[in-house]
C-alpha cells in the first residue's frame, strides 16, 4: 500500500471517529433535555389543592407546605415550599433521599429512589409528615426538625429517628446528572438551603411535610 493511500486512510478513520463523538455528545444532550423537561411539565396542582384542604382538616399551618417528590432526578432541585395563600412555589432545593440497600454516601439510585417505611431499611418513607420540634443535629448546621408520618407508608418515621437536616455533602446548585449523595432515610439539605429553612420553621408551627414519588 502507498504512503499516500495510507494517509488518506488515516485521515478518514479520524474525520469518521471525530462524527461519531458529536452524534454521541448530541444523543446525550437530548436525553439529558428531555429529562429536565419531565421535571418541569410536571403538575402539582392536584398535591398542592389536597394539601390546601389536608392542612386545613387537620388544623395545620395553612400558609405554606414542604413538598418532596422523589419521583424527580436527585441531581435537580426537587423539594418545593409552596406559598398555599398566593398559591405558587416560594423556594426550591436539593434534597437527599436513603441509599436502601445501597452504599450511603453513594448515587446509585438517583433517578429511582427505593421507598420503605422498614426500620434498618435505609430508605425513604412517602406520605405525609408532620414538622415537630426543633432540635440538634450531628449533621451540617447542627439544627433538625423531627418529622412526624402520619400515614401508614411513613408510621415508623419517630421510631427509625427520620428528621429533616442539613448535610455537607449535599450541593446547593443542581448537580444534573450527577445525583446528591444518599443517607439512611432522613430528607437532608444543604447547608445554605438549611438556614433559609430553619428561618421559616422558626416563624411557622404544625407545617405539612409531604413526600411524593411522581414517577416510577
Amino acid at each position: 500500500m502507498s504512503k499516500r493511500i495510507i494517509i488518506a486512510s488515516s485521515w478518514l478513520l479520524f474525520f469518521a471517529a471525530c462524527i461519531s463523538c458529536q452524534k454521541a455528545k448530541s444523543e446525550v444532550k437530548v436525553k439529558t433535555e428531555s429529562i429536565v423537561e419531565n421535571k418541569k411539565s410536571i403538575d402539582y396542582t392536584s398535591y398542592f389543592n389536597e394539601a390546601q384542604q389536608y392542612c386545613e382538616e387537620n388544623n395545620l399551618n395553612q400558609e405554606l407546605f414542604f413538598l418532596i417528590d422523589l419521583g424527580v432526578h436527585s441531581g435537580l432541585k426537587r423539594f418545593f415550599i409552596y406559598d398555599l395563600k398566593d398559591k405558587k412555589i416560594l423556594k426550591s432545593f436539593l434534597v437527599s433521599h436513603g441509599c436502601g440497600s445501597s452504599v450511603w454516601g453513594g448515587t446509585y439510585t438517583k433517578v429511582n429512589a427505593e421507598i420503605s417505611n422498614q426500620v434498618d431499611s435505609h430508605c425513604s418513607s412517602i406520605g405525609k409528615y408532620m414538622v415537630l420540634n426543633r432540635g440538634v443535629s450531628q449533621w451540617g448546621i447542627k439544627v433538625n426538625y423531627l418529622l412526624d408520618g402520619k400515614e401508614v407508608t411513613n408510621s415508623n418515621a419517630i421510631k427509625r429517628a427520620i428528621v429533616l437536616h442539613s448535610w455537607e455533602e449535599v450541593p446547593n446548585d443542581e448537580v444534573y446528572p450527577n445525583g446528591t449523595p444518599e443517607g439512611w432515610g432522613c430528607p437532608a439539605v444543604s447547608n445554605e438551603s438549611m438556614m433559609e429553612i430553619d428561618s421559616i420553621l422558626q416563624k411557622n408551627k404544625k407545617v405539612l411535610f409531604w413526600i411524593i414519588k411522581t414517577v416510577e
